[in-house]
This record gives structure tokens, C-alpha cells and sequence, in this order.
């Protein structure tokens, strides 16, 4: 068995494989096949037939990346079934699966999806700078929907995403690059350069796999306030190296260093009521990331199980600019400029047991350690304090003080399947983890807070009262406690599988490290809490995966029933807009997901994946409702229809000639952007609470096989330049909130395959 996993086009027909790689026969001679290929993934941390595992799954292969333009997780979003993204702009994302949505900004909170970069978790609080990976040379992107705590641990809540990078070849040299120029809104040029070479240097037992990217793309919005146009220009750039060594039959060792760098220019949010693709900043609001990490990657087959240990470090530097003005209405300059710094340490050892007998069983252990420290600098302008005469500054910066969260968690965990026969089998799957996380609050010598915005509110002059701020040590959270999923499979033929499965995840607890702390605007609002316990989510599902018509068809169903208590939310304190999380109440989340792909003649596949959610607050008390700004009966951040239409054809033309035609469109319902009440003020009406627009957007494309190297594609993307909002931001603190989908694209992408 071994380490290596199988890596297998996803619902690709064997037309389209064809037109991958051109042969020498004459088009007349040519025969397309209308067969779908078998899929493998590894999300139970075996090889297995997607068909065969106990919950749902969408995979993309990098032929599926490559043809339907996916660089990043809204492309993800768009094609798999129960999942949104909230994009606020480039690096600021926040998945949603299965209607676990409070608001798609998520304060303070952990993030309910679990991102993972091979064996690296990546995803973090819901609004901090996430970077967006670059996705060029993954051997599979796998969306795990669902809680997925036994296996992918804390902050899996609703799912897990796994993007997968290929592994060195130890005995053929290999190239590629993949190219791609786009116009945006007739003047905006995009760039994307990709590019691998992978060489053996000791055949069949050393290699060597290198990954470079580069990506410019120029801006399509205006901000009014800085006078730059096209404003939120994107540049990111970074790479990976892989050195894998197999020095016997048993053994294997592979060592990754990645990097990646993004750096937009400013915010894609946009001002509605300012114009058309306008937004206004009195700086440029800046998402920017750097991500630095180091695998290592030991494996061992024994006699009957394969051992594995993954161990990462990892440095993450973000930036988090954003201007605060909107809070009061533009009176007065307003803003945090805010760096955060992550270091990371995760190591994961496990054994998994062959497949094929009786039993099959993971068994596994998890530590994670990660330091966050953030510097807050509150800012106003030069140019206003003296306009205004307020003295005292010892620059435009009215406070600054730095905070800094400890997490540790601790994991073992188990998976057990037990195979009653061929047709029926049992799995079991546990884990019981231990976290802690802690807040501190302290400054750098001259670390102070001031009452700017007493005398900025009201007009005042004069000197600033300057505060000096003192080392606090905030609350220690612990958790500890086991997650679990059940699930019986029973495949009546060969081509089907059913399940049934009930499964828990959870989020690590989150710490507020201004826990206790009044407001210095009114005494009387809020006392910033201690923090947020894990929240509880139970899954209840039904399956049916199968291939039919002789395998020209494949359908995956899943339907589901989530009891989500204890929430972690974002509340706000109302006079100074300080935000704190915490935890209320109960809601009910329910919904159908499907995705079928169909080959209906040589040439052909069509594919088509949707969901129906319905998810509302079903439980809450009077306080929790004060604070958070929920309702009983209250919509969670989710569409209640989503879905995607996929359309393909590949055609034969003259000698050694392939082409392709496809169409995928997506459409999504609106939804809420938050709960609709403003927290704090009981029952007053949130004057930010809006929803999305109901939205379709349709991408199209036509390529050639030149010959079995180069690959030549056209497209548009956003066909009909469909301008819909399809983000609010659930805060009043910016102006500018509503986000938008990339305006009409039109471009050609060259891959070079060796």
C-alpha cells in the first residue's frame, strides 16, 4: 500500500481525457467514449472510492481547476453544492456550509470550515486576514461537508476543505506552465503566471518538485477618498519546494518549504449609494498576508498498517487596515491599522491499517500550539487635529496597545470500520480533545489609550488626557471533551451506496482579550466578557452515491438535519463599536444537497450540483437576543437555494486536433447578512441589516489541443456582467460594504504540459 495518493480526474469522460492528450489517429478514426472515470479521495486518511465513504464529498481535480478557471476558494464555493463564501475582498474570506452562519464577517469568532493546506490548518477567526491560496499543481481539492471533528479536529464545525499539492515523481521529468491574460471591464488587465518543473535526481529514490506563481491583476474600483482608481489591484506571488527520498520499498521522507505572498491594494468593498464601483477610504482598507511553512513528511509501511508523521511550522504575517469612519458617519477620521503574527507548530502521527480485511482502523494522535500576537494602532489624521486643535499626540495615532492569544490543542483520535460483508459495514469514529486558550493584553513601552473620540464626537479642542495601558492577563479558556461520528453504509449493487450517519464537531473557545473592560464613551453599555465556550453541533444525514446507465451517469444525494446549540457569536458594543464574542441560544439547520454528472453521448457531460437549506434560530432568552441582535425564528446567513449547471463538449477536428466547448453558470439565492436587530438595543431594528442579492453568473469557454503539449482556452467569465451584491458587511464602522462579483472577464489561458 502506498503513501501516495491515487490522484484521479473527477466526473472527467474519457472525451475530455482525449482532449487532455491528442493521439496520432485522424479525427475520422477518433471514438469518444461516454464513460465516467471512478473517483478516489483520501478523506477518511485511506484511499477510497468516493463512492464508498460515509458522508459528503465534492472533489476537484487540477484538470477541473485548469478548465473552469478555479484559482481560489469563490471558485471552490461556486462548484460545490451547500457552500457560499463571504468575500469581502482578496485574502478576507469566510466559508459557510450547511446555513452555520451567523454573519458572513464572524468577528472574533473561529471560522466554522476548516481549511487545510496539505497538513497545515490555515484557517483562523472569520475576519482576519485569510490567505487565499494559490491552486496550481494540487493533485485534488477535496470540500468535506459536514462536521468532520474526529478526523480534522477544532474549527471543522460545519466542514473541512483539503487542498492537496502533488508529490515529487522519483522517475520521470516533468514540466508545466499555465498562462492566463484577462481584460476586466475593458481596461483592467489581469495576469497569471504558473509554473513546475519537476526533475529526478536519483531515479526511483530521490526528486525533486518545484511550484513557482506570479498573479497581477489591476483593479476595478474606484475610491473616492484616496482618488486612486481601480483601486484594489491584486499582486501575489510565492511558490513551493518538494524533496521527497525513498530510499527502500518501506520508507519515505518528504520535505516542503512554501511560501506565498499576497499583497492587494485595497479593499474590494463598494459604496452603492456613492456611484457605480465606487468606494470610499480615507486610506487604502488593506487585507494583505504572508504565509511562510516547513513540512515534514515521515512514512513507514509495516506488515499490514502505514505510519505516518506530518510535522509543520509555520510564520503568518497579516495586515488589517481598515477605516473606521462610517461609525460615525463620517465626522471624523477613524481608522485601525492592525498587524497580526501567527507561529505555528502542528505535528500529527497516525496509523492506518491496510484495506481489504475485515477491519479497517486509524488511530492517531494531534498537537497544535499557535501564538497570535496583533498590534492595534487607532488612528486619526494629521491634517484633522490640527484643523480641529486637538494637541497632545505624539503622532495621528490616539491609542496603541498590543494583544496576544495562546492556543494549545491537544487530540487522540480513532476511526474503526468493520465489515459485516461485502455490502453492509459499521464505522466508528472518536476523538477526545483538550484546548486552551488565553488572551493577554499589553503594551510596548508608551503603549497608551486617549479620549479622542470624546473631544472628535463633539467637537472639542485641546490637549488629549492620555492613558497609559497596563499588562493585563485575560481569562484562561479550557475545553476538553470527546467528538464522534457513526455511520452504517449498505451498498445493495455495486454501482450504489447508501449511509446513515450521525456525527459532532466543534470550535476551539475564544478568548476576549479586553474581557472586562467598560466603555470608555458610556459606562452603562456592556462589559466586554470573558469569552466564548465551544459551541455544540450535532449532524444527522442520509446518503445515496451510485454510478448508472452503464456508467454514463453518477448521483450523489445527501439530506440533513443539524442541531446547533451554544452558538459562538460576534456581539458589539454599541457606543464604542468594540466587538466580543460569546455564546447564545439554539437554531435548527435543514437541507438537500445534490450532484449529478451525465455522459449522455460520445463527447458529452453535463453536470449539475444544488442545494435547498433551511436554518433558523429556534431557541433563545431575552439577554442573549439584547446582546447578539438575534430573534427566534430569525434566517442563519444562508441561501436557501444554491446551485451550478455545467455543460461540456469536446470535439474532434482534422489530424491530431481536439477541442472543447463548455457553459457553468451558478446561481445563488439571497440571503441575510446578519441577525436583524442591532445588539445591545433590544429590539430595535439593525440599521446595517440587509441581504444579498439574488444572483446568477455564467461562465463560458472554448479550447484547442494544439498537439499533446499545449492546450489553448478563450473565455469569459461573468458572461452577461452580472453587478449583483453578493456580500454585506454586517458592520457600520466602514462605509463601504457591499461586495461584488468581478465584472465581465475576457481572456485566454495557454497551458504547456511536458
Amino acid at each position: 500500500m502506498k503513501h501516495t495518493a491515487i490522484a484521479v480526474a473527477f466526473f472527467i469522460v474519457s472525451g475530455s481525457a482525449l482532449a487532455q492528450d491528442v493521439d496520432s489517429d485522424s479525427a475520422g478514426d477518433r471514438e469518444l467514449d461516454a464513460v465516467l472515470e471512478e473517483v478516489i479521495v483520501t478523506a477518511t486518511r485511506r484511499s477510497e472510492r468516493l463512492q464508498d465513504v460515509p458522508l459528503s464529498i465534492t472533489a476537484f481535480s487540477q484538470d477541473d481547476l485548469t478548465e473552469k478557471g478555479i484559482v481560489d476558494y469563490q471558485g471552490l464555493a461556486h462548484n460545490t453544492p451547500g457552500t457560499i463564501i463571504n468575500r469581502a475582498s482578496a485574502n478576507f474570506n469566510n466559508f459557510s456550509v450547511r446555513g452555520i452562519s451567523t454573519n458572513g464577517y464572524s468577528a472574533g469568532l473561529q471560522s466554522s470550515v476548516a481549511i487545510y493546506l496539505d497538513e497545515l490548518p490555515i484557517s483562523s477567526n472569520g475576519n482576519s486576514t485569510i490567505l487565499d491560496p494559490n491552486l496550481f499543481d494540487v493533485e485534488r481539492v477535496e470540500f468535506l461537508r459536514g462536521p468532520q471533528g474526529t478526523l480534522f479536529g477544532a474549527n471543522s464545525l460545519a466542514g473541512a476543505v483539503r487542498i492537496l499539492s502533488n508529490h515529487p515523481d522519483l522517475d520521470e521529468f516533468d514540466a508545466a506552465a499555465l498562462v492566463d491574460f484577462g481584460l476586466t471591464d475593458g481596461d483592467s488587465l489581469r495576469q497569471r503566471y504558473n509554473g513546475m518543473i519537476n526533475v529526478p535526481l536519483v531515479e526511483n529514490t530521490l526528486g525533486l518538485r518545484m511550484v513557482g506563481f506570479y498573479r497581477d491583476e489591476e483593479g476595478y474600483i474606484d475610491n473616492i477618498g484616496t482618488g486612486i482608481d481601480d483601486s484594489n489591484t491584486l499582486v501575489d506571488w510565492g511558490g513551493r519546494v518538494m524533496l521527497r527520498w525513498e530510499p527502500t520499498e518501506r520508507f519515505t521522507a518528504q520535505l516542503t518549504y512554501m511560501r506565498e505572498d499576497s499583497e492587494p491594494e485595497d479593499s474590494s468593498l463598494v459604496a452603492p449609494h456613492l456611484g457605480d464601483k465606487v468606494r470610499l477610504s480615507d486610506r487604502p482598507d488593506l487585507f494583505q498576508a504572508y504565509l511562510e511553512s516547513t513540512n515534514l513528511t515521515l512514512g513507514y509501511e509495516f506488515d499490514g498498517a502505514d505510519l505516518t508523521s506530518s510535522t509543520t511550522w509555520s510564520t503568518y504575517d497579516g495586515k488589517f487596515y481598515v477605516d473606521l469612519a462610517g461609525s460615525y458617519g463620517q465626522l471624523f477620521p477613524f481608522a485601525l491599522d492592525a498587524f497580526g503574527y501567527d507561529d505555528t507548530f502542528v505535528e500529527e502521527i497516525r496509523l492506518v491499517s491496510d484495506s481489504g480485511g475485515k477491519f479497517e482502523w486509524v488511530l492517531g494522535g494531534y498537537y497544535q500550539s499557535k501564538t497570535r500576537t496583533v498590534d492595534y494602532a487607532y488612528r486619526s489624521t494629521q491634517e484633522f487635529l490640527d484643523a480641529r486643535g486637538i494637541t497632545g499626540l505624539p503622532d495621528e495615532y490616539y491609542s496603541r496597545y498590543e494583544a496576544y492569544f495562546d492556543t494549545h490543542e491537544l487530540a487522540g483520535f480513532a476511526s474503526l470500520t468493520y465489515h459485516f460483508n461485502d455490502d453492509l459495514w459499521l464505522t466508528g469514529g472518536v476523538r477526545y480533545t483538550q484546548t486552551d486558550v488565553q488572551g493577554f493584553f499589553y503594551t510596548a513601552p508608551g503603549g497608551y489609550t486617549s479620549n479622542y473620540l470624546t473631544l472628535a464626537y463633539f467637537g472639542l479642542s485641546g490637549p488629549v488626557t492620555i492613558t497609559p495601558l497596563a499588562y493585563a492577563e485575560g481569562l484562561k479558556v479550557e475545553e476538553s471533551g470527546p467528538s464522534f461520528k457513526l455511520s452504517l453504509s449498505w451498498s445493495p449493487a455495486d454501482n450504489v451506496t447508501t449511509y446513515a450517519s450521525v456525527s459532532n464537531g466543534f470550535r476551539t473557545p475564544v478568548a476576549n482579550a479586553r474581557a472586562g473592560q467598560p466603555s470608555a464613551l458610556d459606562p452603562n453599555d456592556i462589559i466586554i466578557p470573558d469569552g466564548a465556550d465551544s459551541d455544540e453541533l450535532t449532524n444527522y444525514e442520509l446518503g445515496v452515491k451510485g454510478t448508472w446507465l452503464d456508467n454514463s451517469m453518477t448521483a450523489h444525494f445527501a439530506v440533513y438535519y443539524i442541531d446547533w446549540s451554544d452558538i459562538q457569536v460576534q456581539a458589539n458594543r454599541v457606543s464604542d463599536t468594540v466587538q466580543f464574542a460569546t455564546n447564545i441560544g439554539q437554531a435548527i439547520s435543514k437541507g438537500v444537497e445534490a450532484e449529478i454528472t451525465y455522459a449522455p453521448a460520445p463527447g458529452w457531460l453535463l453536470g449539475f450540483n444544488g442545494s435547498y437549506n433551511n436554518s433558523e434560530v429556534t431557541e433563545l432568552t431575552p439577554e442573549e437576543a439584547a446582546i447578539s441582535g438575534a430573534a427566534e425564528g430569525a434566517q442563519l446567513a444562508f441561501p436557501e437555494w444554491q446551485g451550478n449547471a455545467y455543460v461540456r463538449y469536446d470535439f474532434s477536428y482534422g489530424a491530431n486536433r481536439g477541442g472543447f466547448v463548455t457553459a457553468n453558470a451558478q446561481y445563488v439565492d439571497g440571503y441575510p447578512n446578519m441577525f436583524p436587530y442591532r445588539p445591545g438595543v433590544p429590539g430595535v431594528p439593525s440599521p446595517t441589516y440587509d441581504e444579498t442579492d439574488s444572483y446568477t453568473s455564467v461562465d463560458m469557454s472554448l479550447g484547442t489541443i494544439l498537439n499533446e503539449n499545449f492546450t489553448v482556452t478563450a473565455y469569459v467569465e461573468n458572461v452577461f456582467d452580472d453587478d449583483s451584491y453578493i456580500y454585506v458587511h454586517p458592520e457600520a464602522f466602514i462605509e463601504s460594504r457591499y461586495g461584488i462579483q468581478r465584472p465581465r472577464t475576457i481572456g485566454v489561458r495557454v497551458l504547456y504540459q511536458y
